[in-house]
C-alpha cells in the first residue's frame, strides 16, 4: 500500500451516497442466497459483478436484494456494511436501501426497518461509526407504490416503531429511462410533511433539464449523481451559489452506468471547478469491488489532486450530510486533526513518489 493510500485509509470520511444492499459481501450472498432458497447463476458471486449498462446492474442489483428474506438477514446486511465501511475511514454515513420489492412480495416495512437498525446498532458500539438511512423509492414500481411506502414510513416514524427514526429522508433511484421522475411529487410531499428530508437519484442516464425539474418541482435537499447539470450553466450556478450538496460516485459511473470511457473522462474535476459542492462515494462498493478509501485514492490519482484537495472533498461530505449543524462541528474537527496529524507524518501523503 502506497503512503498516499495508507493516508487516505485513516483519513475521517462521509459517505452519502451509498446503497446498502451494494455493500453485502460475496459470501454473504451465497450463505443467504443458500439459506432462503434463491438460485445464483454461478457459484461464485464475483463473476456476476460484471455490467454494460445500468440497467443490466440492475438485474444484478435485485437479484443480491432477493436474497434478504428475514429480519436477521437485513441485521447481518447493516452490521457488516457498517463494520467493513469503518475498516476503510468511514466515521459517518447516509445509506439507501431500497424495499420495494420486499413490500410488494408482502414483507413488512417495520420488520425490515427494525433489522437494519439492530445491525447498525451493533456496528456503531464496536466501531463508533455512525450510520443513518434514506428510505428510497423504486422508480420500476411506480408513484403509487412510492406514495404507500412513504405514508408507511412516516406512519411508523410516528409511532416510534424500532428503526424508524433511523430513517432521515427518502429519496427515489432505479432506472430512469423513460420514467418523469416529477410524477414521485406525491411521495415526496408526504416525506417534506412528514419531517424527512429529500434526495433523488438523476443525471445517469438524463439530462441538466431533468435534473432540473427534479430539483425544481420536487424540492430536494440534495441530488444524486447530477452531472450532466454542466451542460445548464444558468443550472450550474444556482446550485453553486447555493452549495446545493451532490453525490458523485465516479468509479461507479464508469462500471456501472458507463457514463464515461474511464475514470479520467469523468467531469468531477470540472464540478468542483464550476464551485458545485459534489462529494465523493461509492454507490455499491461491494458489487464494484471498491471502499471509500479506494474511491478517494483513485480520484486523487485520476485528476492529480492534492492531499489539500482530498481533506476538502473530505470536509465537503461533512457540509453535505444532514446531521444538525452542532453534530457536523466533532467531524470536521476529527477531518483536520487528522489530516494535520498525516500532513506532518515522516512520510507526507502525496509526497512519497508513488504519484
Amino acid at each position: 500500500m502506497t503512503a498516499l493510500r495508507a493516508a487516505l485509509e485513516a483519513l475521517p470520511k462521509v459517505e452519502l451516497h451509498c446503497h446498502i444492499e451494494g455493500t453485502m459481501r460475496p459470501q454473504t450472498v451465497i450463505d443467504l442466497a443458500g439459506a432462503n432458497g434463491i438460485p445464483l447463476p454461478t457459484a461464485d458471486p464475483t463473476e456476476l459483478y460484471s455490467y454494460d449498462s445500468l440497467d443490466s446492474f440492475l438485474d444484478v442489483f435485485w437479484l443480491v436484494q432477493s436474497t434478504l428474506t428475514t429480519r436477521a438477514d437485513w441485521t447481518r446486511l447493516a452490521y457488516e456494511a457498517v463494520v467493513d465501511s469503518a475498516a476503510h475511514g468511514v466515521v459517518h454515513s447516509e445509506c439507501f436501501f431500497t424495499p420495494a420489492r420486499h413490500l410488494a412480495a408482502g414483507t413488512s416495512l417495520k420488520e425490515i426497518l427494525a433489522g437494519l437498525d439492530e445491525g447498525i446498532t451493533a456496528a456503531q458500539a464496536e466501531t463508533g461509526t455512525t450510520c443513518l438511512l434514506i428510505g428510497d423509492m423504486d422508480r420500476a414500481f411506480g408513484p403509487a407504490a412510492g406514495l404507500a411506502f412513504v405514508e408507511d414510513l412516516v406512519r411508523l416514524r410516528r409511532e416510534g416503531a424500532a428503526g424508524a427514526e433511523r430513517v432521515i429522508g427518502v429519496g427515489m433511484d432505479s432506472t430512469e429511462l423513460g420514467i418523469d421522475s416529477t410524477t414521485f411529487l406525491p411521495g415526496y410531499q408526504a416525506a417534506h410533511a412528514g419531517g424527512l428530508k429529500l434526495t433523488g437519484h438523476q443525471g445517469e442516464n438524463s439530462t441538466a433539464t431533468d435534473v432540473g425539474a427534479c430539483l425544481t418541482v420536487l424540492g430536494l435537499d440534495r441530488i444524486d449523481h447530477a452531472f450532466p447539470v454542466l451542460a445548464d450553466r444558468d443550472l450550474t450556478a444556482r446550485l453553486a451559489g447555493e452549495r446545493f450538496p451532490i453525490t458523485i460516485c465516479p468509479t461507479s459511473n464508469v462500471v456501472i452506468a458507463r457514463c464515461f470511457d474511464r475514470l479520467e473522462d469523468h467531469v468531477y474535476p470540472l464540478m468542483r471547478q464550476a464551485g458545485l459542492l459534489a462529494t465523493v462515494n461509492t454507490d455499491d462498493p461491494a458489487l464494484s469491488d471498491l471502499n471509500l478509501a479506494h474511491e478517494y485514492d483513485a480520484v486523487a490519482r485520476a485528476f492529480g489532486y492534492q492531499w489539500a484537495d482530498m481533506v476538502a472533498i473530505a470536509l465537503d461530505g461533512v457540509e453535505a450530510c444532514w446531521l444538525d449543524d452542532p453534530d457536523k462541528t466533532p467531524l470536521r474537527n476529527q477531518i483536520a486533526r487528522a489530516a494535520s496529524q498525516l500532513t506532518m507524518s515522516p512520510q507526507r501523503p502525496l509526497d512519497d513518489g508513488s504519484r
